[in-house]
């Protein structure tokens, strides 16, 4: 198997954390998206959306998306398990990975891609007001995560899942987002720095 990766995208980040959470290791091929290679025939023949990561079984099925590769691996070897250990560990983490990526991930993508002039001729038309609105939804959704980690140690618990992985990649992107961290998020601050302690946050 392969997988397609983009060292600086968040979404290939959230695979890479997790294959080294599963202590697995995966050949890659990068791609790289300022020099346009994910618009390459060869690269749209692997996915026609033109995204990373991708990950190529060796039959030649091709994963796209990253929380269905992130599947395939709980699959292939089940321990730790970032998805949850029983039913309702399962459900949670599903609900708050789902909750993390449509008013935490999204928004903060939007601001990007609509703000950031390194975007400017990817993203036709920029637009600003999008852009405004997408940070004011992630500053609402910070304050909200805030107040839920008061009772739980992890994102979806008392134990390290998926949803924390996508909810680390998502505010580590705040900064080229160009959106602040909240002031008034103790309980979000210290959920951050147990997390990027892990080995894993590296990869």
């Amino acid at each position: 198997m392969k997988l397609y990766d983009t060292a600086r995208a968040p979404n290939p980040r959230r695979v890479r954390i997790f294959l080294a959470e599963k202590g697995l290791e995966v050949p890659t091929e990068q791609i790289d998206l300022n020099k346009a290679e994910q618009k390459s025939e060869a690269f749209r023949a692997v996915n026609p959306l033109q995204q990373t990561p991708v990950l190529v079984l060796d039959d030649g099925t091709a994963l796209a998306e990253s929380v269905a590769i992130c599947r395939y691996f709980e699959e292939l070897k089940p321990e730790p398990r970032l998805f949850g250990e029983t039913m309702l560990a399962r459900a949670l983490v599903e609900m708050w990975n789902r909750r993390i990526e449509q008013h935490l991930f999204s928004p903060v993508l939007l601001a990007f891609r609509h703000a950031h002039p390194a975007m400017r001729e990817r993203e036709k038309p920029q637009i600003a007001e999008l852009a405004e609105t997408s940070k004011a939804k992630a500053a609402d959704f910070l304050h909200y995560l805030d107040g839920e980690l008061a009772g739980h140690v992890f994102i979806a618990g008392d134990s390290f899942s998926i949803a924390d992985i996508t909810a680390l990649v998502a505010v580590d992107f705040l900064k080229l987002a160009r959106i602040d961290m909240p002031a008034d998020v103790p309980h979000l601050s210290d959920w951050h720095a147990r997390v990027v302690a892990r080995p894993s946050i590296g990869a």
